[in-house]
């Protein structure tokens, strides 16, 4: 009786490879560049800001609930550095949470780049910002000398450039609401306030800092005076502390 040939180790790896070899043909089994890929290694924008900016930014950088990112004022003002901080490590006590992966978040490094990378050439116009940019964040005005801002000088700034569309307390009027509300203040940064009275909501009517008070922009100890004037009116929430002021500074 004859015996079956036996088969060396080489042999059988060479077998494994012609089966799998084999299988990879099969009829109707994807070619390897027509399989989808896997959610880490997606770079494209639509794909990443559609699935995880897109919810409180907007549809198209623009009419969320949060800041807008398609608008050049903000992205003149944050550098890329900046903004890929905010992507990867969010922003504690406030709604922005981290993407980064190696602290849970959904988004490897690679990703966040091309987010970043993205809403810059997409996004950022140069030729629209003209002029010189206040101070984006507290420690620079410091470092300028037009911080920190005093609440009392800010009242001030807040009647002459505010008032006329939040109302002369700020409690809301007929081309804008609150800027006191408890539970806004709670969920927002000192730096969401700094950057909102710079920037603006473009997207929702409100003017940068070259038009709060219409012809004369306004300068950066006024910016620093009515963010204070802002803080100062945050008061407690139940069920959510307080943010400390000077925290929290890297929130879009």
């Amino acid at each position: 009786m004859s015996q079956a040939p036996r088969v060396g180790g080489a042999g059988v790896a060479a077998l494994v490879i012609l089966v799998l070899a084999g299988c990879d043909a099969m009829p109707g089994r994807p070619k390897p560049a027509e399989r989808p890929l896997m959610p880490s290694q997606i770079t494209a924008f639509p794909v990443l800001y559609g699935r995880h900016c897109a919810g409180c930014h907007g549809a198209e950088g623009r009419l969320g609930a949060a800041r807008p990112l398609n608008d050049p004022v903000y992205l003149a003002l944050a550098p890329p550095d900046r903004l890929r901080k905010i992507i990867a490590e969010g922003v504690p006590g406030t709604a922005m949470p981290a993407f980064a992966a190696e602290v849970g978040g959904a988004l490897s490094e690679a990703q966040i780049d091309a987010v970043v990378r993205e809403m810059v050439a997409r996004w950022a116009r140069p030729a629209e910002v003209t002029g010189g940019l206040p101070p984006y964040d507290a420690e620079a005005a410091i470092a300028t000398g037009s911080g920190p801002g005093d609440p009392r000088r800010g009242q001030a700034v807040y009647g002459d450039a505010c008032a006329r569309c939040h109302g002369a307390d700020g409690t809301g009027g007929e081309k804008g609401g609150s800027v006191v509300d408890a539970t806004y203040l709670a969920l927002v940064s000192d730096q969401a306030l700094r950057t909102a009275v710079i920037a603006g909501r473009t997207d929702l009517g409100k003017p940068d800092w070259r038009e709060d008070i219409p012809g004369q922009p306004l300068t950066p100890r006024q910016i620093s005076d009515v963010v204070a004037w802002l803080v100062s009116q945050r008061r407690p929430v139940e069920g959510r502390p307080v943010p400390a002021t000077g925290t929290n500074r890297t929130r879009p």
